[in-house]
This record gives C-alpha cells, sequence and structure tokens, in this order.
C-alpha cells in the first residue's frame, strides 16, 4: 500500500507515502471521535470509518462531502471496523461488548460472471435477497472489543478481543456463507 491514514478528533486525513502529501480529508467524519478505519480491499476509493458516536460509516474518498452509508450498529464507542476479503461482508466491535456483522452489497465490488455463468444463474431459483445491515450481533464478550479480525485462511472465520483478555473465535453461518456464495 503507498497510503497511510491519520485519524485525529472527528476528521480523517489520508496520505501519500510516496509524496508524503495529504491526498483526502473528511472532516467532521463523525460527531465524535474516529476510532479506526479500514480500506475496501477490493475498491481503492472505499472506507468504512467507525468513531465514538456508535456508528459505521462508509466513504468514497473521491467525494467526501458525505457517507455513502451509515450504520449506528452499537450501543456505544465503535473501537474496530475490518473488511472481509469478499467486501460485502465488515465486522465491527464495540465498548458495548457486541461484535456487529454487517453486510453492504451495494458498495460491495462485483465477481466477473461470464455469460454462461450467468445463464445458469438466471435458471436456477431465486435465492433470498439479504438484507443491508447487521447480519448477526455476537455476544459472547464480557467487556468492551477492543480488536476483530478477519483470518487470512478461511474467509468465513473471525477472531475478537476483548479488554478483560477473552479470545473469541467465530464463523459467518451456513446460510449467510451459502447465500453469499451460491
Amino acid at each position: 500500500s503507498s497510503g497511510i491514514n491519520a485519524e485525529y478528533g472527528q476528521h480523517v486525513r489520508l496520505h501519500d507515502l510516496r509524496t508524503m502529501k495529504c491526498t483526502t480529508v473528511i472532516d467532521g467524519a463523525h460527531s465524535q471521535t474516529v476510532r479506526d478505519l479500514d480500506f475496501n480491499p477490493n475498491r481503492q476509493y472505499c472506507i468504512a470509518t467507525c468513531g465514538d458516536d456508535c456508528s459505521t460509516r462508509f466513504w468514497d474518498t473521491r467525494n467526501c462531502t458525505r457517507p455513502l452509508l451509515t450504520f449506528s450498529n452499537h450501543s456505544h464507542w465503535v473501537w474496530r471496523v475490518r473488511y472481509n476479503l469478499r467486501d460485502q461482508l465488515l465486522l465491527t466491535g464495540g465498548s458495548d461488548s457486541k461484535v456487529s456483522l454487517l453486510n453492504v452489497p451495494s458498495l460491495a465490488s462485483v465477481d466477473p460472471v461470464d455469460e454462461e455463468e450467468e445463464e445458469e444463474e438466471n435458471k436456477s431459483p431465486e435465492k433470498e435477497e439479504m438484507r443491508e445491515g447487521i447480519l448477526e450481533e455476537y455476544d459472547k464478550h464480557e467487556d468492551s472489543v477492543y480488536s476483530v479480525a478477519w483470518s487470512t485462511a478461511d474467509p468465513w472465520l473471525f477472531a475478537s478481543l476483548s479488554n478483560d483478555g477473552r479470545l473469541v473465535l467465530n464463523k459467518v453461518s451456513k446460510e449467510i456463507k451459502f447465500n453469499i456464495i451460491l
């Protein structure tokens, strides 16, 4: 990656390491402190941010006048946001002791599909459309969740770590997984 990010207060600044210049500023990205951001692994101009205003926001860095989407998915500060390699899925962890699995298909990259596959898909029965927003919430922690991470070996496995030192491993449910890949 050739960029670095900095969050300070309610603002986000993105810097290009090649030129050492600020390339993007998102003033007032959140109404309170910005805690974290993550870059979409498949769409270079999309980022997700989270903060003390209990929300997760999605931005196009080419036009930061307002967020593309906002979810108020926690009841207290949101400490971490992480994209899955299948960029329609994200994890958030907050000081409300919860981990949220978010679905954002409207902002996801589209897998290339050749015509034969498209015809076969059209013949198959309609699959249930997954809603945008919170798919699942995991409440296995008794303290604030300060970190979440996707497995690099299994895209459906993730970990969360809370302030009390508890590390929890979870898997995306088979129902959600199959709805995405089939």
